[in-house]
């Protein structure tokens, strides 16, 4: 899963990124406009936002989001802890705001409180043909019978999924799973392609993973 951070200071997204480091991707926009340019160009799970930025009030940053239709979760972050503060920015299209200081766990349960939310309004629950992903538990079953993956496989698998039937290019792959900022060989999404193949293809009669020559992927049933 990936979060966008538009936070400007060194220490902040140092915590948060070392919060959040074992379970997310986490992409840092140190401006406004920087963090717009992001949120635009890429796919995230969860926008963080401080409400004070050195260009532009994160306000405004948010209210451009939405205007492109941007529709995931945005969560604030801000030293001010008026009321009507706080309802201008939920009304703006802020989904949670969080005052600072803030306890690290409350943050992180907060963020993956939006997730779930989001995720049940897309569905939690993926599947393709006897493919199963329960992405609420972060599981995977072929047949009724559990698949181990790792964390890279289970983000390759999730975006596959929630494309069913659709060819996705290798940078696609990349630009939604791993880190925008970080230049990958697109050779690494055929590595854990394989990866996924050794684990819910190769034991079964029908093959669920299509290379589309010269393109990439996509997951379908037979």
């Amino acid at each position: 899963m990936k979060i966008l951070l538009i936070e400007d200071e060194i220490d902040a997204v140092e915590t948060i990124r070392d919060l959040l480091k074992d379970s997310y991707v986490v992409e840092v926009g140190y401006s406004g406009e920087e963090g717009g340019f992001l949120a635009y160009a890429n796919i995230y799970d969860v926008i963080i936002i401080d409400y004070y930025l050195p260009d532009k009030n994160g306000l405004d940053v948010v209210k451009e989001i939405r205007e492109t239709n941007i529709t995931c979760p945005i969560l604030m972050l801000s030293a001010n802890s008026d009321v009507q503060n706080k309802i201008r920015a939920l009304r703006t299209g802020v989904d949670d705001y969080v005052t600072k200081p803030y306890s690290r766990e409350e943050l992180k349960a907060r963020i993956e409180a939006l997730i779930r939310r989001s995720y049940t309004i897309q569905s939690s629950i993926l599947s393709v043909d006897d493919l199963m992903f329960d992405v609420g538990r972060r599981k995977v079953f072929r047949g009724g019978k559990y698949i181990q993956l790792n964390r890279k496989g289970m983000d390759v698998l999730e975006y596959l999924m929630r494309n069913a039937g659709i060819a996705v290019s290798r940078s696609m792959i990349i630009e939604h799973v791993w880190e925008s900022e970080i230049e990958f060989d697109t050779n690494i999404v055929d590595v854990h392609i394989k990866y996924l193949r050794d684990r819910i293809d190769r034991s079964y009669k029908k093959k669920l993973i299509k290379t589309v020559r010269g393109y990439g992927y996509k997951i379908e049933a037979e």
